[in-house]
């Protein structure tokens, strides 16, 4: 297998250079330091190999110090006090905010919502935008790469305003078609929803020529940044997407806090979807009088100590070249399909290394995936097994289920070595488990 020189224009379509302060070459060893599970051993003598950051990243101890420092020295609400305390929490509640929009390339800081995650905030825009804007007989088309979280609202959505739900074929090996897509497109489209990359596969669409074509025919784009936003060097100006949603726990920040990008003008149209304290300026007895965004869609106390680590998180990627990360992963993804792709009975899934992020999913026959993420577990070895909130994609692979591996900077070509020589152990489990079933039957 030869690795193309030209990398990253064919799998970062969409995407500008990074924006990183840091130096071009990148180290793993040198912040493994950073994240304390890394330091344990599951077992007397088993270290952890975590090979499961897309399902959630490990958190470094500056992101964890700041939760504390937050916990321990200013816990107070934020926007609603003149004491001290409260002033200092509303400040580094902010500043997040603004670190989270220079991240993404965003101008202007009141485009970044704090959410719960991923899921709520594309549930905000299905409700907020889509049930104002949308109507029946409307079209939206989605693709069979999706996870749940960027299916599942807009069918909910779909059946409460009669809208018709679209799905944008994928390759033979994984990837979106994009001639099936520009097929999709009529002005019939009002709204396309796509992932940044495949949970699964690793595959990433060309986001940036989809809204190009989406928005010529006037039709709105949500990108599901959930795994491109934590490893690819995304720009919002460039890509020009109308909303972009994406998760803290993703990207080295904490659980429970996430981000809607949106362009200012959509969510000025939009109303809030939810109501209570802080998303108003004015409240009588027979209405109310929305307060600017984004706090409109802000409804409540906030995950304060959870916004504050996500902007202890961003501080801590920023300090690195994000290409330089970008070319770490893509290390480890061609070492990984070239050292699985010698193990017999393995089958890697997806498309080619260069075509795809840090995420490598496999099967490996007679094994189902459930099976396999327990015996390499027994090895220290944390991968994720099941359909990955992507039971069409699964349906499209005549699969039920497969074993997931994904990386993120902390990992190292030799976690993907004991990776391989935990499923040959498994193997050979399941091989003398099978024989033993066969002896008694």
């Amino acid at each position: 297998m030869t690795e193309p020189t030209d990398f990253l224009p064919k799998a970062v379509a969409g995407v500008v250079p990074s924006r990183g302060h840091g130096s071009a070459a990148f180290d793993p060893e040198m912040v493994r330091e950073d994240f304390p599970p890394l330091s344990w051993e599951l077992r007397p003598g088993i270290p952890l190999v975590y090979l499961d950051s897309a399902a959630t990243s490990l958190k470094p101890w500056p992101v964890i110090r700041a939760i504390d420092e937050y916990l321990a020295t200013y816990p107070a609400n934020v926007h609603r006090g003149l004491h001290t305390m409260s002033e200092r929490a509303t400040e580094a509640f902010e500043l997040a905010r603004q670190k989270v929009a220079h991240f993404i390339g965003a101008a202007d800081s009141s485009e970044v919502v704090f959410t719960h995650g991923t899921t709520e905030s594309i549930n905000l825009v299905a409700q907020a935008w889509g049930r104002t804007f949308l109507k029946e007989g409307d079209e939206i088309i989605l693709s069979v790469l999706e996870h749940h979280s960027n299916i599942v609202p807009w069918q909910m959505l779909a059946q409460q305003v009669g809208a018709v739900l679209k799905f944008v074929d994928m390759t033979d090996d994984g990837r979106l078609d994009f001639d099936s897509y520009e097929e999709q497109l009529s002005d019939k489209v009002r709204l396309v929803a796509v992932t940044g990359m495949s949970n699964v596969l690793g595959s990433i669409p060309p986001v940036h020529e989809m809204v190009e074509r989406a928005h010529r025919v006037g039709a709105v784009v949500v990108v599901d940044g959930a795994q491109s936003v934590p490893h690819l060097p995304i720009d919002v100006a460039s890509l020009d997407a109308d909303f972009l949603a994406f998760s803290a726990h993703k990207m080295c920040g904490p659980t429970g806090v996430g981000v809607l990008y949106g362009k200012r003008e959509h969510l000025e149209a939009m109303p809030p979807l939810m109501g209570g304290g802080n998303m108003i300026l004015r409240v009588d007895r027979s209405s109310s009088e929305w307060n600017d965004v984004p706090w409109k869609f802000e409804a409540g106390t906030p995950a304060i100590a959870e916004a504050i680590g996500l902007g202890a998180a961003v501080d801590y990627l920023e300090q690195f070249d994000r290409d330089a990360l970008l070319a770490h992963e893509r290390k480890l993804t061609w070492h990984a399909h070239r050292a699985l792709e010698n193990v017999s009975g393995v089958r890697v899934l997806g498309p080619a290394p260069w075509q795809k992020g840090g995420i490598v999913s496999f099967s490996v026959a007679g094994v189902h995936p459930h099976d396999l993420a327990q015996l390499l577990d027994r090895e220290g070895v944390a991968i994720r097994a099941g359909h990955h909130c992507a039971m069409p994609l699964h349906e499209q692979m005549h699969l039920p289920a497969s074993a997931r591996v994904s990386f993120s900077l902390y990992n190292t070509v030799e976690e993907i070595d004991i990776l391989v020589h935990a499923i040959e152990v498994a193997k050979r489990v399941f091989r003398r488990h099978q024989g033993q079933r066969n002896m008694t039957a």
